[in-house]
């Protein structure tokens, strides 16, 4: 079964000022794209890089899971932290996730250029950086999601299959 990690980063959804909406957002698309059988790890981390990078480092070594998305602090604020962390745990980077989704975003807000989305792998784990507002979510996990798959073959983590209706995987023959 695949274990995806879905992180969200907050100074106030950690502190139960703020209701999460972002996590639930990843999870709900989820559960419309993945077919296969898979299971939610989800937690919460205030901003900053050193709490960014250690629940990154639990996810991919201790928890050992295929993926993990991640939500908020790709911004240029202070406290937003988020890909320095992952830069610093990953062994890989994989920068046309974070490309791909500034340019879909850009499409319908032209703030998306301020975004410092990124991806990367680290052992079997890919772990991408998602924005942390939930119908920005939707179009970035939309615009991506397709090569994730094949990306997790790639790096030996567990098998996804989508549903084609709602988004098309695509695997190269």
């Amino acid at each position: 079964m695949v274990r995806i990690g879905i992180l969200t980063i907050s100074d106030r959804a950690s502190r139960g000022e703020y209701a999460d909406l972002a996590g639930p957002a990843i999870r709900q698309w989820l559960e419309r794209a993945i077919v296969s059988p898979w299971t939610a790890l989800p937690r919460i981390v205030p901003d900053g890089f050193e709490s960014v990078r250690r629940a990154l480092i639990d996810f991919c070594d201790q928890d050992r899971v295929d993926l993990v998305l991640t939500t908020g602090g790709t911004g240029p604020a202070a406290r937003d932290e988020t890909p320095e962390a992952m830069h610093a745990v990953i062994v890989k980077e994989l920068p046309g996730f974070g490309e791909v989704m500034r340019r879909a975003s850009f499409e319908t807000v032209p703030t998306a250029i301020l975004s410092r989305q990124s991806a990367g792998t680290r052992g079997s784990t890919l772990i991408v950086n998602l924005p942390g507002k939930p119908s920005s979510i939707d179009l970035c996990l939309g615009t991506v999601f397709p090569a994730i798959p094949y990306c997790l073959d790639l790096i030996g983590a567990g098998r996804i299959e989508t549903d084609p209706a709602f988004v098309a995987t695509f695997r190269p023959s």
